[in-house]
């Protein structure tokens, strides 16, 4: 491949609700360009993009793939994005690391859920956006109905640069309004406007004309003293819009059948923002925020915004050049660890293909193998000038299954494999909760864990198998009690004694646990104050009511008596654990529950069925508030309750719901669920 320089380079995001035609889109591109001799399909797993065993098995993509498509003197770096919300993680990475989000819309469904999602990811990310009304060659297209929908949704000035040449079936190609002349055909011939179409070519360029003069200060002046603009003045007028937002330029396309790719392309090198068009990007340096200029005098940064683990490859780290130009076989410093990696070849990706270069400038998108240090968010620049860029900013997860090993091989190796599939996803989180001894992964929802742990099997060779999470309670008290108890046992040897009398006191919460010694005049001897804390802390981990662990307790010995002979560490060991015991059921025990609180965003028209729902919940809703057309609701609720709620809030608003949630404090269970919450334990121990 080429070198290209900063100029040269767009950077591209493909996003959409799933089934919009992205993947697709990126192999008419690819296909146009001549990049390949034949068209992949989705369907057939023959597509550059979709080249994970489960991408090929489900005909979805799973993951963002890197497609450069190499077009008049320049490089569109196509980043291919999954549709399905479980995998916004992906979508989060590549938005970071593009200059325009191209957002696909299907020609017949319109605005769907994910396109709002989408959407809104671009706006938090500040990032241009130009959209591709695809699959219009299907029955019941309708690009009218497409704009009316977007404008609807989004509100922003939506302007047709193209129109179709043909309806539903009979697509034949585009007009290019700006450079007045049809694109026809998979070949895309260049030809004249059809005369049927020239009435309202003359009409939508008016509008083109329009919005590229509002976004130049120069060209507005021309256009309204009643001067026509030159095609270039249109078109740097565009690029403009783009950039600064002001208008969303909408093409078409029929990606499947390979029609409009050649016109989008010549689209993306004219209006696509280059990398030096968005600016400096923002760092943190050593004193404090500087702006790194994209060009390749610049001091090096270059941000990693995806990893992949395979246990073929090795460990594959893609990036974005931020400054500088980055060198095969190069010394680098990661600022994150402090630490240099030795980096060997670079490669421009192409879906599974990895393509050597020598060098990549300011702006471009790449990947490194065998990366010692680096995960995802980390940057890499000289050790004499140390930045930091913000990496990706991912969601919490919202969907956990407790973890367990299919075999005892397995036992040993699913630590470091959950470790490996967590660094390669970073929306996918792994760790041992005490309080309930379980392994715990997290994601996104059912389909992204499910996905995870085949992942594991395929490629690392560890099964395993999924439950609910068992809920981690604490068990704590709500008075002050004191008893004592003695522990005496004669054998044939030497026998043991220890007697110790406890007081226990509650905490307030969180405070976790403290001891007091109170013994005066040597009734115990303070050598056993550690075994009788040991013996504590055992049932403190174990439980006593329900197999939690004790929290907020302060225990107080202020007697006892030892034997000279019998009194022996084991001895007082027991004694303090069967006393805390016998004190614990005496001084008001309960159980208390994670509360979280959970911030739901949906579409209005939901709202009483969401509210109905949190109310079989034991939900506390603490408010209400609107943005737009959507609500969005503040609730306390156990988590308990929650546990499938990723699921839930899918089915009751169709999939256009979406939720966060954090731990905010414990409190008591109610008595009749902790009461089953105790039946339950005890059962367990009998079997």
């Amino acid at each position: 491949m080429k070198e290209y320089d900063t100029n040269q380079l767009r950077d591209v995001v493909l996003l959409g609700h799933g089934g919009a035609g992205k993947t697709s889109l990126a192999e008419a591109m690819l296909f146009a360009s001549g990049a390949t001799n034949r068209m992949g399909e989705v369907e057939n797993g023959t597509t550059v993009a979709d080249f994970d065993e489960e991408e090929m098995r489900r005909h979805i993509s799973l993951n963002l793939a890197l497609i450069p498509v190499e077009w008049e003197g320049c490089k569109i770096n196509v980043l291919d994005t999954p549709g399905y919300t479980d995998f916004v993680g992906e979508v989060k990475s590549a938005v970071r690391v593009a200059d325009v989000a191209l957002v696909l819309v299907d020609a017949v469904a319109g605005v769907e859920v994910g396109t709002e999602l989408v959407w809104d990811y671009a706006e938090e990310a500040g990032l241009p956006r130009m959209v591709v009304v695809n699959k219009i060659n299907r029955e019941n297209a309708n690009l009218g109905r497409v704009l009316e929908a977007l404008r609807e949704a989004f509100g922003k000035n939506f302007v047709p640069i193209q129109l179709p040449i043909g309806a539903e079936a009979g697509f034949a190609g585009v007009v290019d309004l700006v450079n007045k002349r049809a694109v026809t055909g998979t070949d895309g011939k260049v030809g004249d406007i059809p005369a049927e179409l020239a009435g309202q070519a003359e009409e939508a360029l008016l509008q083109v004309i329009e919005a590229a003069a509002e976004a130049d200060d120069e060209l507005i002046v021309k256009y309204l003293e009643g001067e026509e603009l030159t095609d270039k003045e249109i078109r740097q007028g565009l690029r403009a819009a783009v950039l600064k937002g002001t208008a969303v330029p909408v093409l078409v396309t029929a990606a499947t059948a390979g029609l409009g790719a050649h016109a989008l392309l010549d689209a993306l090198v004219a209006y696509a923002p280059r990398p030096s068009d968005r600016g400096p990007a923002l760092a943190k340096g050593a004193a404090g925020e500087e702006g790194i200029e994209p060009n390749d005098l610049a001091p090096l940064a270059a941000l990693a915004f995806k990893t992949t683990a395979d246990p073929f490859v090795g460990k594959l780290t893609y990036f974005r050049v931020y400054g500088g130009i980055l060198e095969s076989d190069s010394r680098l410093y990661n600022s994150r660890v402090r630490e240099e990696e030795r980096t060997g070849q670079l490669y421009v990706m192409r879906g599974k293909e990895q393509i050597p270069v020598s060098r990549l400038h300011a702006g471009d998108i790449g990947a490194m193998a065998k990366l010692t240090h680096t995960l995802t968010g980390d940057t890499l620049c000289d050790k004499g000038h140390l930045v930091s860029l913000p990496g990706p900013i991912f969601p919490a997860p919202l969907f956990a299954v407790a973890v367990q090993p299919t075999s005892k091989a397995d036992q040993a190796k699913l630590g470091p494999t959950l470790t490996r599939i967590c660094e390669e996803d970073p929306t996918l989180h792994w760790r041992q909760e005490p309080s309930t001894r379980q392994t715990i992964l997290e994601g996104m929802g059912e389909a992204h864990v499910d996905i995870a742990l085949k992942r594991m099997d395929n490629r690392f060779d560890v099964g395993a198998e999924t439950s609910i999470p068992r809920v981690p309670y604490r068990e704590t008290i709500t008075k002050t009690f004191g008893d004592q108890y003695r522990h005496k046992k004669q054998t044939g040897g030497a026998g043991q004694f220890a007697e110790v009398h406890m007081r226990l006191e509650p905490l307030p919460s969180d405070t976790g646990y403290e001891f007091d010694w109170e013994v005066f005049g040597g009734a115990i001897s303070r050598s056993f104050e550690s075994s009788i804390q040991k013996g504590i802390k055992q049932v403190m981990e174990q439980g006593v009511i329900a197999g939690y662990p004790v929290v907020d307790v302060k225990a107080v010995v202020f007697d006892g008596k030892e034997h000279p002979v019998d009194s022996k560490d084991i001895a007082f060991q027991i004694a303090g654990r069967e006393v805390f015991k016998k004190v614990f059921m005496s001084a008001g025990p309960v159980l208390q529950e994670p509360i979280h609180k959970v911030v739901i965003t949906i579409p209005e028209e939901y709202t009483g069925d969401i509210m109905g729902d949190l109310n079989t919940k034991r939900a506390r809703v603490l408010g209400m508030d609107q943005s737009g057309n959507k609500s969005i609701i503040t609730a306390l609720v156990p988590l308990a309750e929650m546990q499938r709620y990723a699921t839930d809030l899918r089915s009751l608003t169709q999939g256009r719901g979406v939720f966060s949630m954090e731990l905010d404090h414990y409190e008591n269970v109610p008595s009749h669920l902790a009461q089953e919450i105790v039946a339950a334990h005890q059962s367990e121990q009998e079997e």
